[in-house]
């Protein structure tokens, strides 16, 4: 095995030129396609970021009991966990009359990990212990409100029968471009709400690399109802099958590319081995069979593309630390995707299958290249392959 290791080293070393071209063709498709690859985990990644820190959170809590606090589901894994009080009700202003639900919420747990306040395009956000109102722009055409409007809410469409008749002043009116947040939908704080509601939501954000699934078998364990918990992935379908969808696309531009890169290592064996026929010639004269050719030519391409793969990967990796810092902005042209609502800055990121695809892929593809050569070298006696040099 060693004899023929070094044999086929040696044969790569005495055709330079040929050996170089051939390593950078593969160092280069290595390393473009782990950034590509990388890069593809950083867009799923990016649109999963904007998609749960926008409002929703990674888990979605409903009709949560009142006597189950916060601290009941800040279990670990869990950065954040928002609570959220919905009353459906009216609001009046200036003889104008809009159905709405009203989110009560703590504005500063809101301001670390929610992103809708953002998206305020007048005015601010609310503050907490005050009776401030953050309005949607659409809600605010409909009515002709402004900022500094008082708007009064009532749970029944009369003022002077209404379950609760509470004034709000307009601080702020918000646009977020997903129509379930810019209908119907107006925000004050928590306190003016809490005590009048026996059940809550809860958006729960989880640390970075935490498992959901993990999350929601703590929950199991505290005998929380597992119905009352949905996952982003139960809530946004589409979004799961687009990042399906990129996975898929990825690995096909991969193959794609690597049986073009095989083929031309093909040509290039080819040609490397017709100038060099006559050594082959010798080794058959010296008792060298048809499977001992094959053998040595397949070692020839295993050793080039350890060596061209491996420096691809280093390449590749070193690539995508330099972007994974900066970031790369698309915010030209993500702008109106509904993925990319809070940020178009993606951060290419690395995993198992981003740096060790393509380097398999390199090898798979390549080793059958050394077939064409090994076999019009192999079916040629010594002295035909002898008498033709």
């Amino acid at each position: 095995m060693l004899f023929w290791v070094k044999t086929a080293a040696l044969f790569l070393i005495r055709s330079k030129r040929t050996s170089v071209v051939l390593t950078l063709m593969v160092i280069s498709a290595v390393s473009c396609l782990i950034f590509l690859s990388s890069l593809a985990m950083g867009v799923n990644d990016a649109m999963i970021r904007n998609s749960v820190g926008l409002f929703s959170g990674h888990i979605s809590g409903y009709n949560i009991p009142s006597n189950i606090s916060n601290k009941d589901l800040s279990v670990k894994g869990v950065a954040n966990v928002l609570k959220r009080v919905q009353l459906p009700g009216f609001i009046h202003v200036k003889n104008k009359m809009e159905m709405i639900t009203l989110i009560g919420i703590d504005p500063a747990q809101e301001l670390k990990s929610s992103a809708f306040w953002k998206k305020t395009i007048k005015g601010r956000f609310i503050q907490e212990g005050t009776n401030e109102l953050f309005i949607s722009e659409s809600l605010s055409k409909r009515l002709g409100a402004v900022c500094g409007d008082i708007i009064s809410f009532s749970q029944q469409a009369r003022l002077e029968h209404g379950f609760l008749k509470k004034e709000f002043v307009v601080v702020g009116i918000y646009k977020t471009g997903i129509s379930q947040l810019d209908t119907g939908i107006s925000f004050c704080d928590i306190g003016t709400l809490e005590n009048k509601q026996s059940v809550w939501d809860a958006a729960i954000f989880l640390q970075d690399g935490v498992d959901i699934d993990m999350i929601l078998q703590e929950y199991r364990n505290k005998n929380l109802d597992h119905n009352n918990f949905k996952t982003w992935k139960q809530l946004m379908p589409d979004l799961e099958q687009l990042i399906s969808l990129n996975y898929f696309s990825m690995t096909i531009v991969i193959i794609v590319v690597f049986i073009i890169v095989s083929l031309g290592i093909t040509s290039a064996f080819s040609i490397f081995i017709l100038k060099s026929i006559r050594e082959y010639g010798i080794m058959k004269v010296m008792g060298m069979t048809s499977k001992e050719t094959v053998f040595l030519l397949c070692w020839e391409v295993f050793l080039l593309n350890i060596v061209a793969s491996a420096l691809g990967i280093i390449v590749g990796v070193l690539v995508v630390l330099i972007f994974q810092t900066i970031g790369i902005d698309l915010s030209a042209y993500t702008s109106h995707n509904q993925y990319f609502i809070v940020s178009g800055v993606v951060y290419p990121r690395l995993t198992i299958y981003s740096v060790w695809l393509p380097p398999l892929s390199a090898l798979l593809f390549s080793l059958p290249a050394a077939i064409w050569p090994a076999i019009m070298v192999s079916r040629k006696n010594a002295a035909q392959i002898l008498r033709g040099a």
